[in-house]
């Protein structure tokens, strides 16, 4: 089961209508409301959350897809907008089907972008995208800065302190609530 909030993206109709005060922008406190409701919710019918947004009743039922991603393992992906990272390159398709359509039909690659990530960038990346797992990150990733950021959010009670004796920063509850700013935290 999946419940990620809406993150309105510009140039979309969507965001035309709440620019022009037609639709309300969302509101973070109602969004923590929601996401607590659903964990409530999710837990009581067996449900497991294994990434920020994502609950399974048991490892089977996990998007293994999604968790590619989370790992930075490689993945393909096939369509009008679709993303790929196989052997630590990162490219994505147009995003218009027409677009997409009228490169595969002249025989040209639909490809839009590709990026080769640095060393730095692909650590960065780990700490965002692992410590959304429950598994959570090492913390051997964390440069000093982050390192000390996490013993903050512990003592906050931003991150599980069992998994941080063993050197892996978790999320709490709380922690889930405030991961974007957590990640924030650890990377800098």
């Amino acid at each position: 089961m999946s419940a990620y909030a809406l993150i309105v993206e510009e140039g979309t109709q969507l965001a035309r209508r709440i620019r022009r005060g037609e639709v309300p922008m969302t509101d973070d406190d109602v969004h923590a409301d929601r996401y607590l409701i659903a964990e409530e919710t999710l837990t009581a019918a067996g449900f497991t959350w294994y990434e920020v947004s994502n609950w399974a009743t048991s490892p089977a039922g996990r998007c293994r897809h999604n968790e590619l991603y989370w790992r930075g393992a490689d993945w393909w992906g096939a369509g009008p907008g679709a993303h790929s990272h196989v052997g630590g390159v990162r490219w994505w398709n147009v995003k218009h089907p027409g677009a997409y359509a009228q490169a595969l039909g002249e025989g040209r690659s639909p490809g839009a972008g590709r990026e080769l990530l640095s060393a730095e960038e692909r650590r960065v990346e780990r700490i965002l995208l692992e410590l959304r797992l429950a598994k959570g990150c090492p913390l051997e990733l964390l440069r000093p800065a982050g390192a000390a950021a996490a013993a903050r959010a512990l003592e906050d009670g931003l991150l599980e302190p069992e998994p941080y004796g063993r050197g892996r920063a978790v999320l709490t509850l709380r922690g889930r609530l405030l991961a974007d700013a957590v990640v924030r935290d650890l990377v800098d």
